[in-house]
């Protein structure tokens, strides 16, 4: 059966907006708002299907992840596959989200899911490169820097933050890039690993700045 007709992006925005502390998704930048129009396209096109449990879609993307790592390694020409699954939960750990807002289904049960589910899903693409050739302290400093970031912003939120702080340019869609070119670039290149790694610990780095910046200015 057809499910509802969706939000526009607009009316999305708004809800968005107030699921995130008042922060106007159409005003990030736009790498990161670029993928939030794709993302809504997404999941207007699951809700018209009928799909409306979130959490469903979660778990989904949960289990793709989970694959990344044997599928990089053991496949004949595995991180192109590995590549392939770490978008395809990307997608489908966004359209998550984006569907509790047009289904009316948010829950502060669902974002705690989602949100330990981010973290599951991006120490599963770490292992992939430890297991590709990079360095494990490498990749454990990535993992770290990469949870320092969301462990900040969401003590600040408790604190009295009253919206994200900032969008920096450490954010999920940035690291679903470097993964998904990093296990490409591992085809023709066997050190792509360990320079992926260097690049995202740099770049979560001057994230993890941004948003300390982002954070003073907000408790101060």
């Amino acid at each position: 059966m057809r499910g509802p007709e969706p939000l526009d992006w607009d009316g999305y925005c708004a809800r968005w907006s107030a699921a995130h502390g008042g922060y106007d998704p159409r005003k990030a930048p736009s790498p990161v708002r670029g993928w939030l129009r794709l993302s809504h396209a997404l999941g207007a096109t699951v809700l018209r299907a009928g799909v409306r449990s979130p959490n469903a879609v979660t778990s989904l993307g949960l289990l793709l992840s989970a694959a990344v790592p044997p599928v990089a390694v053991l496949l004949p020409a595995g991180p192109f596959w590995a590549a392939v699954l770490a978008l395809l939960s990307a997608f489908a750990d966004t359209i998550d989200g984006v569907l509790a807002v047009l289904a009316g289904r948010a829950s502060r049960l669902g974002q705690v899911y989602d949100s330990a589910a981010d973290r599951v899903s991006e120490a599963a693409w770490l292992l992939a490169f430890a297991l590709l050739g990079a360095p494990v302290w490498l990749t454990v400093a990535v993992g770290g820097a990469m949870w320092l970031h969301e462990y900040v912003r969401a003590r600040a939120s408790v604190a009295g933050m009253r919206d994200i702080g900032t969008v920096t340019i450490a954010e999920r869609p940035t690291r679903i890039l470097l993964t998904i070119f990093g296990l490409l670039a591992t085809l023709v290149e066997p050190r792509a690993a360990t320079v992926t790694m260097a690049a995202a610990l740099l770049v979560t780095a001057v994230g993890f700045a941004q948003l300390l910046r982002a954070v003073r200015r907000a408790l101060r």
